[in-house]
């Protein structure tokens, strides 16, 4: 046992990234019942849909479970009121400031943990009385911190500027990564890429196929001028890289986004005109499996590593 596995009440410090189009119910549900923290990807459900979501996940598994909002989303009330009324225990918030919000979750029994891409950030959520932190290494996929700090970096950074509960983030899919995290300093793992491929993952069939063929160096992160975000190679991508190379604006680049991108290359598999969010670990993964079999090999990687049975 540790202090996230304490705060979380589950077995494996592993929290599952709450993806946008990957993290729907299934897979929430299926890494909770597994052992770790399963998420609601709430960043791409109308308020209605995220509480849809969440009464199939409390059917699906007596184990707890979370949500992720970004603090962006335009009907945050919405759905902070909905996370109350069905009893969530455990929100982790991005993207924005943790102040808003943090207060009013705890104040109704919830734990709040956010997500910070450097130290800086990681002294201001501990400020705003969050229970703990996420942080978010340079290798992450999706939208991702303009430092482009490593994480084999960023954790002991953190780790040395506040003394919350902390999880590492970025470019972890296996045992050996987790040992690393946890000799830099954290105490727990939020794994995106290697769930959002996983059977139970909402995303397109087609999405997965693709990024489970990726290789070293086919992921990049662009867009800088308006959310930093990690794309694996493709057409839109490369439309993103020449665009920026010709120096277009933060608005021409907003024009080129357009909107659903994301929606058409995970959930919809659109591989011509849709944004394929991903992180570089991708390029380490190439078997399909199931999320039992994924935790499975996560802890028993781990546990042989440190040559010992290791009791959470």
């Amino acid at each position: 046992m540790n202090r996230i596995t304490d705060l979380l009440g589950i077995r494996y410090p592993i929290i599952q990234g709450g993806m946008v189009w990957c993290s729907g119910w299934r897979l929430a549900s299926a890494v909770s019942n597994a052992g770790g923290l399963g998420l609601l990807g709430a960043g791409s459900m109308y308020p209605e849909t995220l509480r849809e979501h969440i009464r199939k996940c409390k059917a699906a598994t007596a184990a707890p479970y979370g949500v992720n909002i970004p603090l962006l989303y335009p009907q945050m009330d919405e759905l902070i009121d909905i996370i109350i009324e069905e009893g969530v225990k455990h929100v982790v918030t991005s993207a924005g400031n943790p102040k808003l919000w943090t207060s009013k979750l705890q104040e109704n029994g919830i734990t709040v943990g956010h997500v910070v891409s450097s130290s800086k950030f990681a002294v201001k959520c501990e400020e705003a009385g969050v229970d703990w932190i996420v942080a978010e290494g340079f290798e992450a996929g999706g939208h991702n911190g303009r430092e482009e700090t490593t994480t084999m970096c960023l954790i002991p950074s953190v780790r040395n500027a506040t003394s919350l509960p902390l999880v590492a983030a970025g470019g972890i899919a296996s045992g050996r990564a987790m040992l690393a995290a946890m000799v830099l300093g954290a105490e727990g793992v939020q794994i995106g890429t290697r769930f959002a491929l996983t059977k139970e993952s909402s995303a397109s069939e087609v999405f997965k196929e693709y990024c489970l063929r990726l290789d070293e160096g086919d992921t990049k992160l662009l867009l800088k001028k308006l959310s930093p975000t990690r794309l694996a190679n493709g057409t839109f991508k490369d439309l993103v890289e020449q665009a920026e190379e010709n120096g277009a604006t933060a608005e021409e680049l907003k024009e080129l986004l357009g909107r659903g991108r994301s929606k058409k290359g995970i959930f919809e598999g659109n591989l011509e005109e849709g944004e394929l969010e991903i992180g570089q670990v991708s390029a380490q993964l190439h078997h399909y499996q199931t999320v039992a079999e994924v935790i499975n090999e996560l802890v028993l990687e781990y546990s042989r590593l440190i040559q010992f049975r290791y009791e959470w």
